[in-house]
């Protein structure tokens, strides 16, 4: 597939064979001018193509893609119409959205929320992510007072982690069958900054990458903005197909791999251990690097917590598995502490990064962590309870309001991953948000510009009456008497 390059604002242009080559390839292969736009759209709001650049001259593009000038200029039109890019004569076609629209990432977070037309508040289904358990940051807080002064002494630059935290971790991962030391720890400020760094240090722009399909809507965003490419490893509801993961690190032989293999977002799929097995030998055999995010291995709801996945390699196959995780799906996601796990000399590079963006975390907030991190065992259980109460809740709104859609119930995890049944999902996604229900369309979970149209993920992080509210306000919304029409519309921040 194309390279999946982000153009920033700072290029200020994309030429023409740049923009070719972000194209798919049936629209490179037989370009027709409402395909051709389409295709730039879901660039932009995908913000593979930044704001405010400057587009090829219809010649040009026209010459790169081997059509004609007509149909640039007429795909050029429709964008013009439908707000996606402005012209202004002798200084070219620059990229915009339409008023009232927000791009992926900080913008979007902060129009996150909010009120329906009649003012009723919004229901955020877009964070798959609960509010602190009651109490827990009280009693932290308490806990960590008293012993602030002491570190306050010194200038408070930890760059690789509060050492007690990193030994806590470190800890936390031996008793779970992975006999790790405090230095194999580099505490980040959550895991998506871990992911980041681990990114910018072992990968360069034009690397491939493979990922699953669908996978963690923010992880994909950064690769992209990587200027990485990346093949895929589909899963579906029955799980990953080994042979074609196999075959995909084969024949692509990627630098990095990314998988959730434990309660996987969005689908909630499980990897059985043989499995894991084969994709360590896999990526050992072609020298790539994996990169495990258990962001979510703690939500265990029907299954026991499984163990770290590279506490199944042989004694020294290990080596090229990076762990990531954080506090933000058990506890908070207001608390932004997250770990990296790997060999000390690859923690000492990725610290070395680290500094060069982020000199050192937050003391604070990791000594807060730190009682959090060893009482998790106590508090989990609770906590897990409670998501069951409300799975079972939002199973049977659904039942309820949308019998017609289908779902396979994930054994953790904190979301379904619901089938709609037709490729309506952006276009009930923005229905809905008139109506108050911000929720994560599935298209901001594929690979692919355009994939996933028929799925929804909706989390049951909410209290059932809320969650129950949600789907009724889904369900009205696409059955309010004016059909849906298949489409991608403005992409939602997801969590």
């Amino acid at each position: 597939m194309a390279n999946e390059r982000v153009v920033h604002t700072a290029d200020r242009a994309i030429g023409s064979r740049q923009l070719a080559g972000l194209l798919p390839a049936d629209v490179r292969a037989r370009p027709g001018y409402r395909g051709l736009a389409d295709a730039v759209r879901t660039l932009i709001l995908d913000g593979r193509i930044a704001l405010h650049v400057r587009l090829p001259a219809e010649r040009d593009l026209a010459e790169a893609l081997a059509a004609s000038r007509a149909t640039v200029s007429s795909a050029y039109d429709l964008l013009r119409e439908s707000g996606y890019v402005r012209s202004r004569r002798g200084s070219g076609t620059w990229t915009e959205l339409p008023e009232g629209h927000q791009p992926v990432g900080a913008h979007a977070l902060l129009a996150g929320g909010g009120y329906s037309a009649d003012g009723d508040p919004g229901i955020d289904l877009a964070i798959a992510a609960m509010g602190a358990p009651d109490g827990s940051l009280a009693d932290a807080l308490a806990w960590a007072a008293p012993r602030l002064p002491a570190l306050a002494r010194n200038p408070g630059y930890h760059p690789f982690g509060l050492p007690d935290l990193r030994a806590a971790v470190a800890d936390r991962f031996s008793r779970r069958g992975l006999a790790t030391r405090p230095e194999q720890i580099l505490v980040t400020s959550g895991a998506q900054q871990a992911f980041a760094l681990v990114t910018s240090l072992l990968c360069r722009a034009g690397d491939r990458v493979v990922t699953e399909n669908p996978t963690y809507a923010n992880a994909l965003d950064a690769l992209r903005r990587a200027g990485l490419r990346t093949a895929s490893i589909a899963v579906s509801d029955a799980g990953w197909d080994m042979e074609i993961a196999e075959s995909t690190l084969r024949q692509t032989v990627p630098r990095l791999a990314y998988v959730i293999p434990d309660f996987q977002n969005p689908t909630g799929a499980l990897m059985p251990e043989e499995e894991r097995l084969r994709l360590l030998s896999a990526t050992r055999r072609t020298g790539t690097w994996l990169v495990v995010d258990e962001t979510i291995a703690d939500i265990a709801l029907d299954v026991p917590a499984p163990r770290p996945l590279a506490s199944l390699a042989p004694r020294g196959g290990a080596d090229h598995v990076i762990t990531i995780g954080s506090l933000s799906k058990t506890h908070w996601g207001g608390l932004r502490v997250g770990w990296i796990r790997a060999s000390a000399k690859l923690i000492a590079e990725l610290t070395a990064v680290r500094v060069c963006a982020d000199m050192t975390g937050s003391v604070l907030d990791q000594l807060v962590a730190l009682p959090l991190l060893e009482g998790l065992d106590r508090s989990l259980p609770e906590r897990l309870a409670r998501l069951r109460e409300q799975r079972a809740a939002l199973v049977a709104s659904l039942r309820r309001h949308a019998p017609e859609w289908s779902w396979q119930l994930p054994p953790g995890g904190l979301s379904l991953w619901v089938d709609l049944g037709e490729p309506v999902s952006s276009a009930l996604a923005e229905r809905a948000r008139a109506g108050g229900v911000h929720i994560g369309r599935g298209a901001r979970f594929g690979v692919d510009p355009g994939t996933f149209e028929h799925r929804l993920r909706i989390p049951y992080t909410l209290p059932a009456d809320r969650l129950d509210e949600a789907v009724r306000r889904l369900a009205t919304a696409l059955h309010d008497g004016v059909p849906l029409a298949p489409a991608v519309e403005r992409p939602h921040w997801v969590a």
